[in-house]
Formats: structure tokens, sequence, C-alpha cells
């Protein structure tokens, strides 16, 4: 039997526990699971892609089964260079529902070898993004509920110390 290979596509700026949750129960279905941070050159970033791949690595405790890279264009297209048959996507509330089904279609018409799995964010997750982490951080809120102390710190040494 073939090893089942997911990719998990993101910007992952920061990465949240939210994250860190779905590439865990990503883990339990898929033999591999590559996360890869998306080189997007339209968006600002706060941390850069090196960075980010870092503050990953730290987080996943470099388990052999997980890898950590990143890639410039089509999620479809860079899955397929790694042999993945799926692309993971987090599916939170309703409104993200339209976005990604569409980005599901248009996947499959791309390449209908590759599967989109939705998996839902444990309860704790579910109103999570890394756009409100960074705005809670910039008023001087605490995160410690969405992200590990060690990113927590780096993103307060990035935003409040200006």
């Amino acid at each position: 039997m073939s090893e089942r290979i997911a990719l998990y596509p993101g910007s992952f700026d920061p990465p949240t526990l939210g994250h860190i949750d779905l590439i865990h129960r990503a883990r339990r279905i898929f033999d591999r699971v590559i996360v890869a941070v998306a080189i997007n050159e339209a968006k600002t970033a706060l941390f850069t892609v090196e960075e980010r791949i870092q503050m990953l690595e730290e987080e996943l405790n470099s388990s052999p089964d997980i890898v950590v890279t990143s890639f410039i264009g089509l999620s479809v297209e860079f899955a397929k260079k790694c042999g993945a048959q799926a692309l993971i996507r987090g599916l939170r509330v309703l409104s993200d529902f339209e976005f990604e089904l569409s980005l599901a279609i248009n996947n499959q018409k791309l390449d209908p070898t590759i599967d989109t799995v939705c998996l839902m964010p444990s309860e704790p997750y579910l109103f999570l993004s890394s756009r409100q982490v960074k705005e809670i951080v910039r008023f001087g809120g605490s995160v410690s509920h969405y992200v590990s102390p060690r990113i927590e710190q780096k993103l307060r040494e990035r935003l409040l110390s200006k």
C-alpha cells in the first residue's frame, strides 16, 4: 500500500494552536503531512517565510512524519510535486465554507487526482485567526490561549517594540 500524503498549505503568520491542532489531527489520518508556508508577494507578512518555517518546526517538535517547507504558486501543483493525494483545509465557521468549496472545486478542475479534506478545528479554535491574534497583541492583549508562549513572545517583540 502506498504512503498517504497530505499537503497543508497556508500563510501561518503566525502559526496558532489551531494550526498545530489541525496538523496533528491530519497526521492521524495520513502517513505524512507536509506543512507548506505559501510565499505570496502580494501580501505583507509580519514574519518572513524562514521565521514561519522555524516557528512551525519548533512547535511541531521535528516529528519525522510532518515536514515543514515553503512553496510559491498553486497549492494543488505543489501537492502533485510532493506526491500528496490530498490538500488539508481548516473549516472554522459557516463563512469559511463558501470560500473553501470554491477553492476545492477549482483545485479539482486543476487536478482531479488530489482531493480536498476539510477538518473542523477543535472547539477552542473555532473562531481563531492569525489576523485576530496579531490585532489582540497590537493592543496589548494576551493571546496565550491561541498561541504558544514562544510565539506570543515573538509577536510581542515584533509588534510592540516599535
